[in-house]
């Protein structure tokens, strides 16, 4: 039964202002995607340059570097299940996607959890936008990113940013936040400025909680990565979309196993640095 007064217009108003920066700020946007897909493009077409062998023995040895011998071995086997599987190149350029949308979403989330930490009144603004960004359906921020970029990879790591971003900016500012007041205190007795407290402080004792953000930020990323696949993104979400499409289950099961695998790869590899990190502090 439909309601007796007049719809709120909430929904041809996002259109609007959707269609307003699309029509006004389409040369930005559009520049701005064919640089990434260039990057894109550059990066997975490097990878993918190495033979697949060398390129595992690459990830295993760097698995080695970061997390040690266990996590090394296991890299080793999944990555060369998957090279097995016959999805090696949408493995490639899954990771690809999930590194450059990683990196963007830090490079912009722990300034805002820093300045979030610092300000109270930053603060106050930030923490119900993340809110209202971490229980958006992930599905919705497909939708705009669409209209400014076009159906494809960089649609997909615009909306992958914008999902993955909230537990970086979030566990940054609690890192800091979490610093003992104590602590603060003697810094300011010996005359620390701001600056020195913030970067000889606050953020080394900080940094297990901003791995922790970083790592929920890869997590996030692969999760959308696959997602996104359905506006072109490619990858290992392809593959599953594919299948779906083609009623294939086995096809299907096969690159959602890839992404598991990916998924635990990156995961202990960042929840061994953080752990690594807490036990020098």
């Amino acid at each position: 039964m439909d309601m007796p007064l007049p719809k709120f217009p909430l929904g041809k108003g996002i259109e609007a202002l959707i269609d307003f920066f699309t029509h006004h700020f389409a040369f930005i946007t559009k520049g701005l995607s064919r640089v990434t897909e260039t990057g894109i493009d550059a990066l997975v077409e490097g990878m993918l340059f190495l033979p697949p062998w060398l390129l595992i023995l690459i990830f295993a040895g760097i698995a080695l570097w970061l997390s040690g011998r266990r996590i090394a071995i296991f890299a080793l086997a999944g990555l060369l299940f998957i090279w097995n599987l016959g999805l090696w190149e949408p493995t490639v350029s899954t990771i690809a996607l999930v590194l450059i949308a990683t990196l963007v979403a830090v490079a912009i989330g722990i300034p805002i959890g820093i300045m979030a930490a610092l300000f109270n009144g930053v603060n106050r603004v930030t923490m119900p936008v993340l809110d209202f960004m971490q229980t958006m359906p992930a599905f919705v921020y497909l939708i705009p990113a669409i209209p400014f970029f076009g159906l494809g990879p960089v649609s997909a790591i615009f909306s992958t940013v914008i999902f993955a971003m909230p537990p970086a900016i979030r566990l940054t500012c609690l890192g800091i936040r979490q610093v003992p007041e104590e602590l603060i205190e003697a810094a300011d007795a010996f005359g620390s400025t701001r600056r020195q407290k913030l970067l000889k402080l606050q953020l080394p004792l900080a940094t297990p909680t901003i791995m922790a953000g970083v790592n929920q930020t890869i997590m996030l990323s692969l999760s959308m990565v696959v997602i996104a696949a359905m506006i072109g993104a490619g990858g290992l979400g392809g593959e599953v979309w594919k299948a779906i499409q083609r009623l294939k289950p086995g096809m299907g099961f096969e690159a959602g196993l890839g992404v598991v695998i990916v998924a635990i790869i990156l995961d202990r590899i960042t929840q061994k640095i953080t752990t690594r990190k807490s036990v020098n502090l």
